[in-house]
Parts: C-alpha cells; sequence; structure tokens
C-alpha cells in the first residue's frame, strides 16, 4: 500500500488540477470539431488519454528534476526526490502509461496515431527545458495544446487551420497559470538555476500576466468567430475576463500562496469557456 501511495503521488493523481488543464482544451476542440456533443466513444478515449498522458508527464518532470526536487522545499518529499521510486522504476512506469495512452489512440484513424507521437515528444521535452529557457512554460502550454489538433484529426480525419487559433489560445492560457504556479519556487529556483516566466518577468510579473490574458480573450473572440458562436459564448469570455482582473488582483500582493491559489483555481476559466462552447452550439 505504501509503494500504491508513492506512485499514486509520483503521478499526482491525488492532484487532479493538472489533468483539468489537459483536458478542458481537448474537450474545447472535440466539441468545436463536432459542431456540437461528440461522441461518447471519443470523449472517453480524450478522458483517459488525458489522465494518461498527464500522469506520465508528472513521471518523467519527477525523473528529470529528481536531482532538484530535495533541494526545493515544496517538492522534497516526492517520492524520486525522498527514494521512495528508483529512477528505473519512474522510467519503466513512464513507459508503461506511454503504451496504455498509445493503446487507446490506436483505436483511432491514422492521422490522430501520427499525431500521438507530437504529444510523446513534446511531453517528454518539456521537463528539460527549465534548464536551458527562460520560457519552459510555453513548452508546457505546447504539451498540453498537442490535444487540440489530435481532437480534430479524430473527428474530422484532418487538421484545419482552425485548430491553431485554438492551440495558441491554450498556449498563452498555460503561461498564465503555470507563471502563478512558478512564483512559489522563485527564490529555490534563483539558488539552483533552475529558469522560469516567474524569474524572467520578475517585478513586471503583474503586467506580464495581463498582458497575456489580453492576448488569450483575443484569441478566444477570434475562435468564437471562426467558429460563429454567440452570445452564450462571449458571455462566458466576459466572465473569463472579470476572473482574469480578478487574479491579477491577487498576484498584485505579491504573496506566494495567493499566487498558488490563483494556478489552482485557474482550471475554472477552461471549464467556463467549455460550458460556454457546448451551450453555445446546444442551442
Amino acid at each position: 500500500m505504501n509503494k500504491l501511495r508513492s506512485y499514486i503521488s509520483l503521478t499526482r493523481l491525488n492532484r487532479p488540477v493538472g489533468i483539468y488543464l489537459v483536458l478542458w482544451p481537448a474537450l474545447w476542440a472535440l466539441w468545436l470539431a463536432s459542431g456540437g456533443m461528440p461522441s461518447i466513444y471519443l470523449l472517453v478515449v480524450f478522458v483517459f488519454g488525458a489522465i494518461l498522458m498527464r500522469s506520465a508527464g508528472c513521471v518523467i518532470n519527477d525523473f528529470a528534476d529528481r536531482n532538484i526536487d530535495g533541494h526545493v522545499e515544496r517538492t522534497c518529499n516526492r517520492p524520486l526526490a525522498s527514494g521512495e521510486i528508483s529512477a528505473k522504476g519512474a522510467l519503466l512506469f513512464f513507459g508503461v502509461l506511454c503504451v496504455i495512452a498509445f493503446g487507446l489512440v490506436l483505436t483511432l484513424n491514422s492521422l490522430t496515431v501520427y499525431l500521438s507521437f507530437g504529444a510523446l515528444f513534446l511531453a517528454a521535452l518539456y521537463p528539460f527545458m527549465k534548464r536551458h529557457t527562460y520560457w519552459p512554460q510555453a513548452f508546457l502550454g505546447a504539451a498540453f495544446a498537442w490535444a487540440i489538433p489530435m481532437a480534430f484529426a479524430a473527428v474530422q480525419n484532418e487538421v484545419p487551420w482552425q485548430v491553431w487559433p485554438i492551440f495558441a489560445a491554450t498556449m498563452v492560457w498555460s503561461l498564465i497559470y503555470d507563471t502563478a504556479y512558478a512564483v512559489g519556487d522563485m527564490k529555490d529556483d534563483l539558488k539552483i538555476g533552475v529558469k522560469s516566466t516567474a524569474i524572467l518577468f520578475a517585478d513586471k510579473l503583474v503586467p506580464a500576466i495581463g498582458l497575456f490574458q489580453g492576448i488569450m480573450l483575443a484569441l478566444l473572440i477570434w475562435v468564437g468567430l471562426i467558429f460563429d458562436l454567440g452570445f452564450i459564448f462571449f458571455t462566458g469570455l466576459v466572465t473569463v475576463a472579470v476572473w482574469f482582473i480578478y487574479d491579477l488582483k491577487r498576484l498584485s500582493q505579491h504573496d506566494d500562496k495567493l499566487a498558488f491559489k490563483v494556478f489552482i483555481q485557474n482550471h475554472w476559466i477552461g471549464f467556463i469557456v467549455l460550458v460556454s462552447i457546448a451551450l453555445d452550439l446546444a442551442i
């Protein structure tokens, strides 16, 4: 049971916020690609795919950070950092999760299968970027957003250009919430040489996130126009804009705990957008 708890902790299944951050944009894409409610089968595949790939991403992230996490207060008790799980065991577990996820994808069309290799590449690449660039959050966004072209491919057997504004909105959203997440790690990250957008923006963090919020809203407005969405969708975006203002107010207090709350609660932004899309297409 202790080993099982360690593996659950490794995958963060006990902290499902990351699953939601992957899942909501994938469901935006499924609804938009289908012009309404997608098939139950596709819903099941993408829900379980989000759970598996987010879990695999956490495993490879902790593998990459196994010699770093022990020096960070928030992560020093993670299973790899504490020695509860070996590096070899973590890599094997990562492989098992990816194989199961790939088995799900194999039930879809060949284009979606080909695109899944991009998802695996991005999931494995992201954890190593924090050593080489101040923009690892952008790579995280690309990994999370890769479900969007896959969703369109699964529904339409093609990846139309309309995919990319949704993809871009999801990437920008990751810069918003993951920068807030990185605020709490800034002191430790500076000591050990790990990079992040929170460190890059420093005292310009609030205006930078405000800029990203504006870009995300502009991209979602474009998405609404592209897909001929109406009043319900744009009312949802107004709600998102109000939420963003509230987040900026909290971030302006420069409190690590408040910044973490901004991250934790940000998945509701994706849920609001999903409900707005679903209701608009249903009426």
